[in-house]
């Protein structure tokens, strides 16, 4: 590697790397980590009987060759590549998975399907796995925090390269100038992904997070075999290419670096639905708790008006054709949740879309943006919802901060039990078991390969 001139914040970022140990996380940033992993694998299990998941599984594997590493709900393994990019894929299949406002994406489902496809196939701890996850999670956030990257572009696949190339370098036990280099060539490896992904419904979106899996993994091997990346691609990147203004702001990328944890501030969803319509849902619920029973007569509810912020105000589309395009369409969560008494995946399955119902009541949604609500963003995400009947009746309901913030957490219990709810199915009871406890012990995990290789997935 040359000695070119090196910007001091990609020296502290590569430093702390490559010197970070399980002490040096908080205990907070710990528990999180842990949790994050334990929420990964059943929501990539459940995305993974999806018959397009399916699909892409039997022939991508076909053609794989031999690995150890899990492709999480087929109950096959292929090498540690193939493996990230299936799981990866496969996890934000059913907008379950864990996500992070101030990374301003999803950096769990980006990195945790490369650090445990690697660590299948090398001999490392538990803890060490659980650290790769950490840092993986937390520098990624961090350069993604301090960017001002385009709305138009997805955060899928951008910097969860850089995230999971980290992680997969921690595991192989990088060296400080490994860790430079590495950064700087996962950085020119992601993808300028669009968001009208997402609002068209279109699940090409799924292959993003696959690909921060597949290529953050790559990246860490062009290292190991000398490749090398520009001087501050990062800043090139982030500051020019993906960026509205032109500006990367690297001080804020190691400010309280060690200190501050962004892993921390994550949120865990219980609702298959874009997150940002999740607001709405907490503010439906925040209604419907106050009607006797909990439920309203749709057939006399002459309209739906819902204020919200400029993100959520995004999810307006009402006519939704299909399973995937239902999870980003507010009207129509709001309509299957009113119709179906409940939010869960069956409120916005193909049935649910079908529903003429359903797709009646979203008609009559009227979501529109407050810009104060916009401005209270993101340390709150408010919404107000008003549901007015023929008769003159009016229900009101608000979400101020969504649930599964850190200001607003989910019981323990609720995340314990989307775990077993979604594992069970998929894997039984007794691994289900195994596997939840095994997370929960990570640190004592002396060889995390042996574990894995008890456990078909």
């Amino acid at each position: 590697m040359s000695d070119r001139s090196r910007p001091n914040y990609l020296d502290t970022l590569a430093e702390f790397a490559a010197g970070a140990e399980l002490r040096t996380l908080s205990a907070l940033a710990c528990e999180r980590a842990r949790w994050i992993i334990a929420d990964c694998l059943p929501v990539i299990a459940t995305g993974m009987q999806q018959p397009e998941m399916k699909a892409l599984a039997a022939k991508h594997l076909a053609r794989a060759g031999g690995g150890n590493a899990w492709v999480v709900g087929t109950g096959k393994r292929a090498p540690a590549f193939d493996a990230a990019m299936l799981n990866g894929t496969a996890g934000t299949w059913m907008e379950l998975d864990e996500g992070n406002l101030f990374a301003k994406g999803h950096p769990g489902i980006q990195v945790v399907p490369a650090a445990i496809a690697t660590a299948q196939e090398l001999e490392v701890t538990g803890a060490e796995l659980l650290l790769a996850v950490a840092l993986g999670y937390e520098l990624s956030s961090r350069i993604s925090r301090a960017a001002d990257v385009k709305l138009s572009v997805h955060p899928h696949g951008t910097y969860g390269v850089i995230g999971a190339a980290i992680a997969a370098g921690k595991l192989k036990r990088f060296t400080k100038l490994q860790f430079r280099e590495l950064i700087n060539i996962a950085s020119t490896m992601g993808m300028s992904s669009s968001r009208r992904t997402l609002l068209d419904g279109a699940t090409v979106r799924n292959i993003f997070t696959g690909h921060s899996g597949y290529m953050g993994s790559m990246a860490a091997r062009l290292v190991e075999c000398g490749f090398t990346g520009e001087s501050d691609s990062v800043s090139a990147v982030y500051g020019s290419i993906l960026s509205d203004t032109g500006t990367f702001d690297s001080a804020r990328v190691v400010a309280g670096l060690g200190s501050e944890w962004l892993i921390t501030q994550s949120y865990f969803k219980l609702h298959p639905a874009g997150r940002y319509a999740h607001s709405a849902i907490d503010a439906l619920e925040d209604l419907l708790a106050s009607v006797p029973g909990g439920r309203l007569n749709i057939s006399e509810i002459e309209r739906i008006e819902v204020r919200a912020y400029m993100l959520a105000a995004s999810l307006a589309e009402k006519k939704v054709v299909s399973s995937f395009g239902a999870r980003f369409s507010i009207p129509f969560a709001l309509a299957s949740i009113l119709f179906h008494g409940r939010s869960g995946i069956g409120s916005f399955d193909d049935a649910a879309v079908a529903n003429p119902a359903v797709q009646a009541l979203a008609q009559r949604v009227d979501l529109q943006e407050d810009k104060s609500f916009t401005a209270r963003y993101p340390a709150e995400q408010p919404v107000e919802l008003r549901i007015v009947m023929r008769g003159g009746a009016v229900h009101t309901g608000s979400c101020t901060v969504t649930k599964g913030e850190p200001a607003n957490p989910h019981k323990p219990e609720e995340l314990i039990a989307k775990f077993f709810e979604l594992g069970e199915p998929v894997w039984g009871r007794s691994v289900t078991q195994e596997l939840y406890d095994g997370v929960m012990r990570l640190e004592a995990i002396a060889d995390f390969r042996s574990f894995a290789d008890r456990m078909t997935l």
